[in-house]
């Protein structure tokens, strides 16, 4: 990755983890990855599947999540090689 593309790829990310849920959710994937929404939603109780739905987006935009979609789930996990390269505090 040239150092430009290095430069907007850290900009995403941490607009993405910029914001309080996205950060949360962050690290709630570093301790448990591989869940769905509706299951991320039940642990941060006050977030709406839909507001859910939209901050997992962005963090699956700046690739800072992974997913894989199972039937009609989509089952994210925190990117360890992103979280390592931009954002360590994650993996603490």
């Amino acid at each position: 990755m040239n150092e430009q593309a290095d430069m907007q790829q850290a900009v995403k990310v941490y607009k993405a983890l910029g914001e309080p849920t996205r950060l949360k959710i962050a690290l709630l994937l570093q301790e448990e990855s591989d869940q769905c929404c509706s299951v991320l939603g039940d642990k941060l109780k006050s977030v709406a599947i839909s507001t859910l739905s939209h901050h997992l987006k962005q963090m699956a935009e700046s690739g800072l999540l992974t997913s894989r979609k199972e039937g009609t789930f989509i089952y994210y996990s925190l990117d360890r090689e992103v979280a390592e390269k931009y954002a360590s505090y994650l993996l603490k």
